[in-house]
């Protein structure tokens, strides 16, 4: 006598739960693997950066000035307070501020407006663009010379024989007006950085809502003002935020043209007088940390604010 068992066939909602874990399954395999790709720039970022920063925190640490090699011991916060107290700090932070800002808003204004000029039709313009890029491929610190000897220089500066030309009196840029001095040369570097954004923006323009406009009468004026001003400012905000994180950086023209002096001892010089000046590498150290966690924070406000241009500009 034989008994046959009857398999009872699997459960709808058992299948579904097996293909669903499959899925999960296959999708965390192919994350870790995409991952493993991204592993090697991940260490290489970590050892280049991060370790280096753990270790200028261990240096803020303790009280070590080259001066005196042997008197060397745990300080704990004090370089810290030191720094936040000094009086060197807060006036830093407010050159810093004014530079970036002055560089920010002369640098936005030439670069729409060179902006404008090239984007009209007119023979050589291809050469006009590249010329006008080349200030923005010259090393800092060659420009900074440049100026330094070339047009601010008393004695053989351009400005000064100009000025002499005219019967008016010399001047004296780096000691007299030093902060002016430091925004000019920014100025100059950066303006081609906001022509070339402001310049995309203009080339992604509908010419044919300009035709219409001209149609109905609107003058150049308006057009600019009621059509492609609002249309450039996603790539205005962009340039602004791009452009003050990187000004907030800059080293080469303080050093070159004023060493700080006139209100111009930014954070970055700041902190190189510390350490190569007053070789003090504890308190330079701590002023290192308290440079990178302010530019961390600017930094994190433009990330999110140009994020937030990019999905306004996407929803539109």
């Amino acid at each position: 006598m034989t008994t046959t068992t009857t398999t009872q066939p699997p459960q709808l909602d058992e299948v579904r739960a097996d293909t669903a874990t499959d899925k999960r399954r296959l999708q965390r395999k192919e994350l870790w693997r995409n991952r493993g790709l991204l592993l090697p720039a991940v260490i290489f970022l970590v050892l280049l950066t991060q370790i280096p920063f753990l270790t200028t925190i261990g240096f803020s640490l303790t009280k070590w000035n080259l001066l005196y090699p042997n008197d060397r011991a745990f300080a704990g916060f004090d370089n810290y307070m030191s720094a936040l107290t000094s009086g060197d700090l807060w006036p830093s932070i407010v050159a810093t501020v004014l530079i970036t800002a002055f560089s920010v808003v002369m640098a936005l204004l030439f670069g729409l407006l060179f902006a404008i000029l090239l984007d009209r039709q007119f023979h050589g313009r291809a050469l006009a663009r590249t010329l006008m890029i080349t200030p923005f491929l010259i090393m800092p610190a060659a420009a900074a010379l440049i100026w330094k000897y070339s047009m601010f220089d008393t004695n053989i500066g351009m400005l000064n024989w100009l000025f002499r030309t005219l019967h008016l009196p010399v001047v004296s840029w780096s000691t007299e007006h030093p902060m002016m001095t430091v925004v000019i040369v920014l100025t100059w570097q950066f303006t081609p950085f906001m022509m070339l954004i402001l310049l995309a923006g203009l080339q992604g323009q509908d010419r044919g809502i300009l035709e219409a406009a001209q149609v109905d009468g609107a003058g150049a004026w308006r057009t600019f003002t009621w059509i492609t001003l609002p249309h450039l400012r996603m790539y205005i905000e962009i340039g602004v935020l791009l452009g003050s994180v990187i000004i907030l950086q800059v080293f080469d023209p303080i050093a070159i043209l004023t060493k700080g002096t006139g209100g111009t001892k930014t954070l970055a010089y700041l902190l190189y007088e510390r350490a190569f000046i007053g070789l003090d590498v504890g308190q330079a150290a701590a002023y290192g940390v308290v440079t990178v966690v302010l530019t961390i924070i600017v930094a994190t406000i433009a990330l999110k604010s140009v994020f937030k241009v990019f999905m306004a500009g996407g929803s539109r």
